[in-house]
């Protein structure tokens, strides 16, 4: 009886022990054969182009079926065409350094500054004006807030006073694009021209432009904007400023500029041009 056990015990380990072999076998085969069959697909692949498009076009199609449908809302699909933003990396080198720095300084997201930051590169090529003064009027009238407004009424980034400055605004749509960042550039850079026009120089436009032109003194004012601006120049020389505010260097004076719009009368009194803003 022993013996009839003992044979049967040793005929079950040889078959589990050859089963177990064959799968081996089997299973390495498979493999072998699976890998030969993906080494001549891709050689079929490099060889035909065009069966290695029609197969990427149909894998993207099944990945795109297997996608779950769009979660419902009420965005619109073409809402980034109102959107006033910009990656900094499309930006020139010295331009995209503006922006991070200002970003850094006024707590503003990159992205929009870009945009910002552009504009006034291009404004200051058909206007003649150092764009960096630009920005530093945006800076000091609004710290880059587009919906500010004063409590005279001056609005937007450049603190247009759109009462004063509503027919500027016509062309683009009304006053109401007053707190369209770009258009209220545009129109505040129009209007600092015909400050400095007025003036005869830059530090006398700012007076103007703030609305000091009748006033002994503007508050400070221009040595503010002229204090931005000289830092914002060492930016674009390479050489970032201290992002925390400093004093206005002693005896900073602005250079005459040569008139590049000429003057034009207002229906309010001078001194009402803009205002500054008190944020």
């Amino acid at each position: 009886m022993k013996q009839a056990f003992g044979a049967t015990a040793r005929g079950l380990r040889t078959f589990v022990s050859d089963v177990a072999d064959g799968f081996f076998e089997v299973t390495h085969n498979g493999f072998a054969l699976l890998g030969l069959a993906t080494v001549f697909a891709a050689l079929a692949l490099m060889a035909r182009p065009d069966l290695q498009k029609s197969g990427e076009e149909h894998l993207m199609g099944w990945l795109q079926s297997r996608k779950p449908p769009p979660e419902v809302s009420n965005l619109e699909p073409t809402a980034i065409d109102r959107t006033t933003a910009a990656s900094p990396h499309e930006l020139p080198k010295s331009q995209a350094a503006v922006a991070y720095w200002l970003s850094k300084k006024y707590r503003v997201a990159v992205e929009p500054l870009s945009v910002l930051v552009s504009e006034a590169f291009e404004l200051g090529k058909s206007t003649k004006l150092d764009p960096t003064l630009i920005l530093a009027i945006m800076a000091v009238e609004s710290s880059f807030n587009p919906f500010a407004q004063s409590h005279v009424g001056a609005q937007g980034l450049m603190q247009v006073m759109t009462r004063v400055h509503g027919e500027k605004y016509e062309s683009a749509g009304g006053t109401l694009t007053a707190f369209d960042p770009v258009t209220n550039m545009r129109v505040g850079v129009k209007v600092l021209q015909e400050c400095i026009s007025r003036a005869g120089s830059l530090e006398g436009g700012l007076k103007y432009y703030v609305g000091a032109a009748n006033l002994a003194e503007d508050g400070g004012y221009a040595s503010k904007v002229l204090a931005e601006h000289a830092r914002l120049q060492q930016v674009i020389a390479g050489r970032a400023p201290s992002t925390n505010a400093t004093p206005t260097p002693p005896g900073m004076r602005a250079q005459p500029l040569p008139v590049v719009a000429p003057a034009k009368p207002e229906s309010a009194t001078p001194q009402k041009v803009v205002a500054m803003a008190e944020l």
